[in-house]
């Protein structure tokens, strides 16, 4: 059903929002790729399947590559879990085909099974300090943690660790629930060279996609990190 002959007044209106005012508000503007990253990231956090099947050709067509685009989607795993991914990855494959993108892609991975937790925990210590070189040490789940959040995704190529700390920040922020971790990535995000301003910028063109409360969440919680 078209929206445009169902709901003309409401279509009229978010997209004037989402799309002019939103997009070119002085001072709160992104480059085209960045910014078609953190929405993709943001509708795999906000579960907006729909409107990721929509917005995902919009980013390609924008520059995001389609390496990016499915490192958007892999990373999404370790903070979302497969439950909630998996009908994105399939909406991604299926958009890919649809304009001939042969898949799979040429593979992105940098580390072996072999070497994964010491690639994960090294990278946590470039991302986050050296206050990170032992924590895999303190249980089976930071174990898990540097192997394959980090040894596994973090480390690939695609895309480099600011943007993996950003499009990390807007699954946190999209999800909701989760301003501990929110709290200590933007942190992370700041310590990879995506200050606050840029922070606030990146929610700010998300916010469309998330509404109000889970965007002043995450503006409390850069604010927290800058501290």
């Amino acid at each position: 059903m078209n929206l445009y002959e169902t709901d003309p007044e409401f279509m009229e209106r978010f997209e004037h929002f989402a799309y002019d005012e939103v997009v070119n508000e002085e001072g709160q503007q992104l480059d085209e790729v960045t910014r078609h990253m953190a929405i993709l990231a943001t509708l795999l956090g906000c579960q907006g399947i729909d409107a990721f099947r929509g917005e995902l050709p919009k980013a390609l067509d924008a520059g995001v590559t389609p390496v990016m685009a499915k490192e958007i989607i892999y990373q999404a795993v370790d903070y979302l879990g497969i439950g909630r991914v998996l009908p994105f990855l399939r909406a991604a494959n299926e958009v890919m085909t649809e304009r001939g993108i042969k898949l799979p892609l040429e593979g992105q991975a940098t580390t072996t099974m072999e070497n994964r937790l010491e690639k994960g925990a090294a990278t946590q210590v470039e991302i986050f300090g050296d206050v990170m070189k032992d924590a895999w040490k303190k249980g089976h789940i930071n174990r898990w943690l540097a192997a394959n959040c980090f040894g596994d995704y973090y480390t690939r190529t695609g895309l480099d660790h600011a943007q993996r700390e950003m499009i990390t920040f807007c699954f946190l922020a999209a999800q909701g629930g989760c301003e501990p971790q929110l709290t200590s990535h933007a942190k992370g995000n700041m310590g990879v060279g995506n200050d606050k301003d840029f922070l606030i910028r990146v929610v700010s063109q998300c916010l469309p996609y998330i509404g109000y409360p889970r965007s002043l969440n995450a503006i409390n919680c850069i604010n927290k990190a800058a501290e």
